[in-house]
């Protein structure tokens, strides 16, 4: 059976996001064949794809390695979602359906919840569908697949300070959702422009190797796990 390139894609990218693979590191296509259990060919694909998302680059006598994005490059990212992401939030209050609505409301209910109990980790996994499913809210696949780059290239860049008032932030959420049932597409863009300017003050910009300069414990070494893409407990 082939594995499909943008499952091998899916699995790469999640290591170099989670730090499995340091930046600037190798990446052989031997090696990651072995790794997640599949053949050369889509692993030869997955890395184009990553060097067009600037995950990887090619370097001579090197060949694949991780990126190494500098300090304004980063910057950069964070300044384009401000843009993208109220932009996103009036295309959904003209496009949005009622099932987007459902999941939703649902979302800030749960956030709401969780935030009253002070369940942090759910809140930053909650927080990530709610913004996921605001994007396909829009409508725009070319929006989406924007936005989706870039939460997955914040991840990998910056670490995330949990907000002090977490009950706030969701009421923020769900006023966002209210101007996009009505279809209140400016207020929709102004909540979404206010929330994302006030998210962007809890990012702390991951240095690699420079242990107290914000890294997070597991953005350094190198693990040893192993995951296959082609069994069921692999990644997709």
């Amino acid at each position: 059976m082939r594995i499909p390139a943008h499952s091998v894609c899916t699995a790469i990218r999640e290591d170099i996001v989670s730090g499995v693979f340091e930046r600037g590191s190798r990446l052989t296509e031997e090696v990651l064949a072995r790794r997640y259990g599949v053949s050369r060919v889509p692993v030869r694909e997955a890395l184009r794809t990553l060097e067009s998302e600037g995950f990887v680059v090619t370097r001579r006598h090197a060949g694949a390695c991780v990126a190494e994005p500098d300090e304004q490059e980063a910057a950069d990212l964070l300044e384009v979602r401000m843009l993208l992401e109220p932009l996103g939030a009036a295309r959904a209050a003209q496009r949005r359906t009622e099932a987007h609505l459902k999941v939703l409301r649902g979302l800030v209910r749960l956030g709401q919840e969780r935030a009253r109990r002070g369940e942090g980790e759910d809140l930053r996994s909650l927080g990530g569908w709610f913004h996921e499913t605001l994007a396909q809210a829009s409508g725009s696949p070319g929006l989406i697949a924007l936005l989706t780059q870039l939460r997955h290239k914040i991840a990998w860049m910056y670490a995330v300070d949990q907000p002090a008032r977490p009950a706030d932030s969701w009421a923020e959420h769900g006023a966002i959702v209210d101007a996009v049932a009505r279809g209140d597409a400016e207020r929709a863009r102004v909540l979404a422009a206010q929330h994302a300017e006030r998210a962007t003050a809890a990012h702390r910009l991951r240095r690699p190797g420079r242990p107290g300069a914000g890294v997070v414990p597991r953005a350094g070494r190198v693990r040893s796990s192993q995951h296959a893409v082609n069994t069921p407990s692999g990644r997709h």
